[in-house]
């Protein structure tokens, strides 16, 4: 059944985010905000027909819709429905574009990477019902034309369930723009599974992914496309970031507080580190870190008004403490409002003893000051050398620069025959 719109390709190649490896791509910033002008739904029975038959009219070759009712009805998570939410009836709701899977077994899986597959007419006893764990999900087809391409990263989403949320994504691009619309996504060119290989197959290691993501510091804890209520922090890295970022003090302090435009907006913001937070994939809080000799500030913690029943700004805190310990300091210096000396003495933090109260902006403030232990891993010189090139807050990770490094020397910076006399 597996079979790309070109359209919706050319648009994913648009939309997809440059990424540190692959299998980070199913989100994206334009994804994310055409996602929201979209819904996912499950399909009823008669709409299965009409995007079945619209589906075959631009992609001839997908399987009957007879068949696509056996599937659902076996595994109802095997089909998703994407429209616009300006369309959308939720009395009679109609699917412009949908996305299939098929959640296959590992007799599935063994005859997916063998090429014995029929996908046309899959054998429903290589397929995990909707109670039991997949060995591996087909993609089986992917039909969003133009904008409903957004959709894309919704319907994983549904498919992110900790049934499914260990089970790798295999797909096959019958046409040329089916693999760049693959590629775009994040799947590697290339299948495994059991051992066996598939060089005509694509794959996307959700549970490497899973495991990366799982391991990743609190400050770099959003990677897109993350579940409605999930709570997670990122370094803002982007113009569109510090947009973010903008809007979300304006909001909070000069919205709420009353902050005069030149006070809130102090010249310091492209002076140090930015960190975001997200609740789902709604950008909800920020805090601002500042690097001295011997300390580092903590500052700037703002949290959208409607996010505040969360746990969000205990996240963002935490966030950019441990930050702050992986770059090597020790001590942690802010001035909090009076009202928050407790919050933040839930952090480690102390009136400073001997410091001054002051006021800026109308409000009344004390020095604090926190002593941390060093993290045992923080940057330093005589490490891996490619490590302070990365991007901030992902020393974890190799960066663009370090993969760079592959490529052979082609600009010399010292002319060989020049450096041979001159050693002579």
């Amino acid at each position: 059944m597996t079979a790309h719109d070109p359209a919706m390709s050319r648009m994913a190649a648009r939309l997809s985010e440059p990424v540190k490896a692959p299998g980070h791509s199913l989100n994206g910033i334009e994804a994310e905000k055409l996602a929201k002008r979209l819904v996912v739904f499950t399909p009823g029975g008669r709409e299965i027909d009409a995007m079945v038959a619209r589906a075959r009219i631009a992609l001839p070759g997908l399987a009957s819709a007879a068949v696509v009712h056996r599937v659902v009805s076996h595994n109802p998570d095997s089909l998703w429905a994407i429209a616009r939410k300006r369309h959308f009836d939720s009395t009679n709701p109609r699917g412009e574009g949908f996305v299939a899977f098929l959640m296959l077994n590992e007799a599935g899986m063994r005859q997916l990477m063998a090429g014995e597959l029929d996908a046309t007419n899959p054998d429903l006893s290589l397929i995990a019902a909707q109670n039991e764990k997949p060995a591996g999900i087909y993609v089986w087809a992917v039909f969003a034309p133009r904008v409903l391409v957004g959709g894309v990263p919704l319907v994983f989403e549904k498919i992110s369930t900790p049934n499914y949320l260990d089970a790798d994504l295999y797909s096959r691009g019958v046409t040329v723009e089916g693999y760049r619309f693959l590629d775009s996504l994040g799947f590697e060119r290339g299948a495994r599974y059991g051992g066996v290989e598939n060089g005509h197959m694509h794959m996307f290691r959700r549970r490497a992914a899973a495991a990366e993501q799982k391991a990743s510091p609190l400050y770099d804890g959003y990677h897109g496309a993350a579940p409605e209520k999930a709570i997670a922090v990122t370094v803002a890295r982007t113009i569109e970031d510090m947009m973010r970022v903008v809007a979300m003090r304006s909001a909070v302090y000069i919205g709420e507080q009353e902050c005069p435009y030149d006070e809130e907006f102090d010249g310091n913001d492209f002076t140090g580190t930015n960190l975001l937070g997200y609740v789902g994939n709604e950008p909800a809080g920020c805090i601002r870190i500042r690097y001295f000799a011997d300390f580092a500030k903590i500052e700037r913690l703002a949290v959208r008004k409607e996010f505040r029943n969360t746990r969000l700004s205990f996240h963002l805190v935490r966030a950019a403490i441990d930050l702050c310990r992986a770059k090597g300091y020790q001590r942690l210096y802010g001035h909090a409002q009076k009202r928050l000396v407790k919050f933040w003495g839930r952090f480690g933090f102390e009136v400073l003893a001997g410091g001054r109260e002051l006021v800026f902006s109308d409000f009344d403030y004390v020095e604090m000051v926190m002593e941390t232990e060093r993290d045992p891993a923080a940057i330093a010189i005589g490490q891996d050398p490619y490590i302070v090139i990365r991007p901030e807050g992902r020393w974890h990770h190799p960066g663009i620069l370090e993969r760079s490094s592959g490529r052979a020397v082609t600009r010399p910076s010292v002319d060989v025959d020049t450096a041979r006399r001159t050693s002579a």
